[in-house]
């Protein structure tokens, strides 16, 4: 075709970025493909040339080193084995110290609901007798706060670990790492989400003297239960894994109602743990988060790689760790979660975004897996549609589909698995995550449940950390 001929044709065009551009071109009859493009990493120069510097010039081989952390993400395989209490089996754990959730953060910093969570964990170790007493101790410097990843755990909302408390074991049977959580309180007035009056201690103490033990012989008689097969089927009915967990708590029931039942306990208290089991559908989010940490903490260490290890929410910051970058964090501020409110409240009580729940994206279910469970928007806003975008969005900031995890509205396609923080700056796509909403205030609990967008300098702050770590000569 002549420069002539192009001229006489009709005119076909094709539009990059901005569809503004399109739409005029439309208004005047010109027919008009609209490409979705936009500049690597939103067009940041700082963030383009890390870019640029990991993929022309690094020290070592990230795409080998990102397959050595895939491959231990997708073949680990969390097995629960047990129950102790706190000071005897989580790594570091004493008196004085009380774990939180999501980045280290002091007792100045700490958001309400945290500060709530504190306030009853100091009452219910007995360290104080009143909310003054447990405040003046808290500020004193005589308690030591800390992450719970530094210690091998995780902890929905607040994530508040004491001395005392009843935890879940968990060992990932491919690579021996553990890993540890307090068991769920369920929904409403509890610790997690800041509330510390004599109901919630009392249940605490319950969990503590009937709960916990009684767990440990059902687990005892029954074995090691394979929390990847667990997963794997509550992914086939409905559930993401973090918020929705009707079908893993039914699942886990079942597993544990037959050795229960044939305890040398009184009826009373057996009939009273089933009651509390089949009432707290969140009882499996506090086996799933353990269950993801060994699994993707195997994965951590490893010289080279991208892939982000840690994804955690203290209310103030929010926080990331790359595999190949140790226990360094990068933060950024906890932002505010959309989502649906319980009668009485409104955004105007939330507390900003908590927890180290996280850990299920972190692994490749959660928000990622929410196609799987469509009517989980009933709980977080949005449509069943909603679902399915999101987690089709997800593929894009993977390296790996899980072999595991299966999502049948998708043709059973693996949830995807291992965020590679490179592809997140460089697609400006950042991880979805569901949550609930705790109060901004200490002492009152969970007001909601939504979505959240997790800070972009965090993930911005760790490939440039990254690039120049890998790269400087």
């Amino acid at each position: 075709m002549s420069v002539a001929d192009l001229f006489q044709a009709e005119l076909k065009a094709v539009n990059l970025g901005l569809e503004s551009f399109a739409d005029n071109l439309r208004q005047r009859g010109v027919s008009v493909v609209q490409m979705d493009w936009r500049p690597p990493a939103g067009g940041n120069i700082a963030m383009i040339a890390a870019l640029d510097r990991l993929a022309l010039n690094p020290k070592i081989d990230i795409e080998a080193a990102n397959a050595k952390a895939v491959q231990r993400m997708l073949k680990g395989k969390p097995m629960l084995v047990g129950v102790g209490i706190a000071k005897d089996v989580v790594p570091g754990m004493r008196p004085d110290l009380i774990l939180h959730s999501g980045p280290p953060i002091t007792w100045a910093r700490m958001a309400g609901p945290m500060r709530g969570a504190v306030i009853g964990g100091l009452l219910y170790e007995g360290l104080a007798k009143t909310r003054e007493e447990a405040e003046a101790l808290a500020a004193s410097g005589k308690i030591t706060f800390e992450p719970c990843h530094h210690h091998g755990s995780v902890g929905p909302m607040a994530g508040i670990m004491t001395s005392k408390m009843p935890v879940w074991i968990f060992q990932n049977e491919t690579y021996g790492n553990y890993s540890y959580a307090t068991f769920n309180e369920g929904l409403g007035k509890v610790l997690r989400y800041g509330a510390f009056s004599a109901e919630v201690l009392d249940r605490l103490k319950w969990m503590e003297t009937d709960l916990a033990p009684v767990m440990k012989k059902v687990l005892a008689a029954h074995g090691p239960v394979d929390m990847r097969g667990i997963l794997a089927q509550v992914l086939q009915m409905g559930d993401e894994g973090h918020n929705r967990n009707r079908a893993g708590t039914s699942l886990m029931i079942r597993e544990f109602a037959p050795y229960l039942v044939m305890l040398d306990e009184p009826k009373e208290k057996i009939a009273k743990i089933l009651s509390f089991l089949h009432a707290n559908d969140h009882f499996f989010l506090n086996l799933s988060m353990p269950a993801c940490k060994c699994v993707v903490d195997a994965a951590a260490g490893i010289e080279g790689s991208t892939v982000i290890t840690t994804m955690a929410r203290n209310g103030t910051d929010f926080g990331i760790r790359l595999s190949g970058l140790g226990d360094q964090w990068f933060t950024g501020p906890a932002g505010i979660v959309e989502g649906l409110y319980l009668p009485g409240y409104t955004a105007a009580d939330a507390a900003p975004d908590i927890g180290d729940s996280v850990i299920t994206e972190t692994a490749g279910i959660g928000g990622f897996a929410m196609a799987a469970a469509p009517a989980i928007v009933q709980f977080v806003g949005g449509v069943p549609q909603d679902a399915i975008n999101f987690t089709k969005a997800m593929y894009e900031i993977t390296l790996a589909e899980s072999d595991f995890y299966k999502i049948p509205i998708l043709d059973f396609r693996g949830t995807p698995t291992a965020i590679d923080v490179r592809l997140v700056v460089e697609k400006s796509i950042l991880p979805v995550i569901n949550t609930g909403i705790a109060h901004k205030e200490p002492g009152v609990g969970m007001v909601g449940a939504g979505l959240v967008k997790p800070p972009e300098n965090c993930f911005q702050d760790a490939l440039a950390a990254f690039a120049e770590e890998y790269t400087a000569t």
